[in-house]
């Protein structure tokens, strides 16, 4: 827990002296862009260790190295072909099962992407570096690897979308797909949140939600066609995160106070207006879809770039500081709950073990 929370506090610390969009001057680097590089490089290189060295921490790096045994063994793995293909490289090269090195190579992509999305889009990387860290995105990168490295793909194709680049967008999309094909859902979702849409529309869109509510097992055929290896097991069984829900209530009301003046006729915000309202509908009618809230967080990842952005539309110099304590209080709140539930078997990030000092596991295919 220590080791957490000073990495937390150190790299926000060091986020805070980056400067989004710096200004440039020909022929030279300025001393706010030598800055900015030095303590993004130092950001990148402190979250890539700590996650580069743990050794059975995660909830599913046991499940994730026996997968990589039986890809190297020829054998059946639900997982998809490039994560699979990824494993029969590093294996063959390193000329015995390194999975310590399959997860490095892992955690330096997703966290570069993920340092890389923020410091493009971000209106403030400060703050939207925080809420990175507080919301709990990089430490779960210690669980479901591939999932996170196809949230960090998707954070990056936000601003193809944004700047209607679809051919970049889509082969992004496809080519993540490949180490988790539910990258495949923010073809349709990025596209329909980046429609400008008319009254009338969203009340077509509301009637069609109540569909979910009525036609319930069809909607799960459609997921068991689309994801076999989920029958009959307890993936279907759904389940949603009031959390979740409570939080994308509270973005939504403080969006409405800035819709007409700051988020109807500004592209990005739209954008980032339609993907929060989407995840409400989502986590609201679908509940009963197996990981809705995977679906979901390809959704809310949006409010680390959209809450800065609504701080910079506010004119207001009091309104504005009451509202980043604001922020910063729940996200902080928001961190304390999700450690406190570091140990649970849903998470499994705590305690930390590096393999400097711990042994790995027996896997299921060493106990057979």
């Amino acid at each position: 827990m220590i080791l957490y929370l000073t990495v937390a506090v150190g790299t926000v610390l060091l986020a805070a002296m980056v400067e989004s969009h710096p200004a440039t001057q020909p022929y030279r680097v300025t001393r706010q862009q030598m800055c900015n590089r030095v303590c993004l490089l130092a950001v990148f290189l402190i979250l890539f260790t700590l996650s580069a060295c743990r050794q059975n921490v995660g909830n599913d790096y046991a499940k994730y190295v026996e997968f990589m045994h039986l890809v190297n063994s020829n054998a059946y793995v639900p997982t998809e072909p490039g994560f699979n293909l990824l494993v029969k490289i590093v294996y063959g090269v390193s000329g015995y099962e390194n999975h310590l090195l399959v997860f490095a190579i892992y955690a330096f992509v997703t966290i570069l992407l993920f340092l890389l999305a923020i410091y493009e889009q971000s209106d403030e990387f400060p703050m939207t570096y925080f809420l990175f860290m507080a919301l709990g995105y990089y430490f779960q990168t210690f669980s479901t690897v591939r999932y996170y490295l196809a949230l960090a793909i998707a954070l990056y194709s936000m601003k193809f979308v944004i700047r209607r680049q679809w051919g970049r967008f889509i082969l992004l999309a496809i080519l993540g797909s490949f180490f988790h094909k539910s990258l495949l859902v923010i073809l349709p979702l990025y596209f329909l949140a980046s429609v400008t849409w008319k009254k009338w529309q969203l009340a077509l869109i509301g009637v069609f939600c109540t569909t979910f509510l009525f036609f319930q097992d069809f909607y799960l055929k459609v997921v068991v066609f689309l994801y076999p290896t989920y029958e009959d097991t307890e993936y279907l069984e759904g389940g949603t995160s009031y959390i979740n829900i409570l939080r994308c209530l509270a973005v939504l009301v403080l969006s409405l106070f800035y819709y007409r003046k700051s988020i109807r006729d500004d592209r990005k915000m739209q954008f980032y207006f339609y993907l929060n309202l989407g995840a409400l509908v989502l986590y609201v009618f679908c509940s009963f879809l197996p990981i809705i809230s995977r679906i979901g967080y390809y959704l809310t990842i949006s409010h680390i770039l959209f809450l800065p952005a609504l701080l910079g539309k506010t004119e207001n110099g009091r309104w504005k500081k009451l509202l980043r304590v604001g922020m910063v209080t729940a996200a902080v709140l928001y961190f304390a709950v999700f450690m406190s539930r570091a140990y649970d078997d849903g998470l499994l990030i705590l305690p930390y073990k590096s393999f400097f000092f711990h042994d790995m596991v027996n896997i299921l295919s060493d106990v057979n």
